[in-house]
């Protein structure tokens, strides 16, 4: 068993969360994409972070895919950070070969990351462009760090099977949409406020859907 395992706040979960599982889904031979909703971000401000169950909720409703599944997992298990995260799964499940999914985001910032070296030796990681974040990312700290693990893009199909640490960037979704932004929209009050997330998440839908396939992981 091929697994995605694919960790965040979604705060909200948008079409740029399912479009890069879909494209892990069919660019890594994966056959399912976990969807980790963590309690809470250590490196963010979780002031203001809707309800666990409410997002797991939307989570769901959004994906309705069904090689897509939707955990809180850590909250069962009281994890809070990754590699603590990654460590009891792999411990549960040995069978199973995981790959870490990250934005080209979080590969910017993954440096800050709780024991990011200990992750990378964990599982391999498939990284998924994003528009600006990716101009940049594998110039990271631990982009650089990593650089050699690297494989061709046209090898990710092998990612799941090798050894960690080994990573792979993938291209083809460049949505421009963040949940941090959404979440900015969701706090503004009035009609602007709701008229502009209401847009936002119509632009990045299209985004997502047509640059990561519609529906490719099926």
């Amino acid at each position: 068993m091929r697994i995605g395992l694919f960790g965040g706040t979604f705060d909200p979960p948008h079409m740029a969360h399912l479009g890069a599982s879909l494209l892990a889904l069919k660019r890594l031979k994966l056959d399912r994409v976990w969807w980790l909703v963590t309690p809470g971000n250590p490196l963010k401000n979780t002031r203001g972070l809707a309800p666990l169950d409410k997002r797991i909720a939307a989570a769901r409703a959004l994906t309705n895919h069904p090689r897509i599944d939707v955990t809180g997992i850590e909250a069962v298990i009281n994890t809070r950070y990754t590699y603590d995260t990654i460590s009891w799964l792999l411990a549960r499940f040995p069978r199973v070969r995981f790959v870490w999914i990250m934005g080209a985001d979080n590969l910017r910032s993954f440096h800050r990351w709780q024991n990011w070296r200990g992750i990378a030796k964990l599982v391999p990681i498939v990284v998924v462009d994003r528009l600006g974040p990716s101009l940049y990312a594998t110039a990271s700290p631990a982009g650089q760090a990593l650089g050699r693990a690297r494989i061709p893009e046209h090898n990710a199909s092998t990612l799941p099977d090798r050894r960690a640490p080994a990573w792979a960037f993938l291209h083809g979704l460049k949505s421009p949409l963040s949940s941090t932004a959404l979440r900015a929209l969701r706090g503004r009050s009035g009609p602007a406020g709701k008229a502009a997330g209401k847009s936002a998440s119509k632009s990045a839908s299209k985004s997502g859907t047509r640059k990561g396939g519609k529906k490719r992981g099926k």
